[in-house]
């Protein structure tokens, strides 16, 4: 299960657009902000990467969905 780090930025990308946008431009200084996990740091930054490619429509529902899936497995 994610730890409330995790879900705390999950739950921001969803709601908060701008604060997506920022996270795919330099995710570091946001996500320092954060209490992650190595994993947990690894598996967001994959996600956002996954996100250049979506449409920016999709992209808060993507990141949720990937993040969530690399934790549930």
């Amino acid at each position: 299960m994610a730890e409330q780090g995790l879900k705390d930025l999950v739950g921001r990308a969803m709601i908060d657009p701008d604060f997506l946008q920022a996270l795919m431009r330099d995710p570091y200084p946001l996500l320092a902000d954060y209490e992650l996990s190595e994993e947990e740091r690894a598996s967001v930054l994959q996600a956002i990467a996954k996100l250049m490619v979506t449409p920016q429509s999709q992209r808060a529902r993507a990141f949720q969905t990937a993040v969530v899936k690399r934790w549930a497995t």
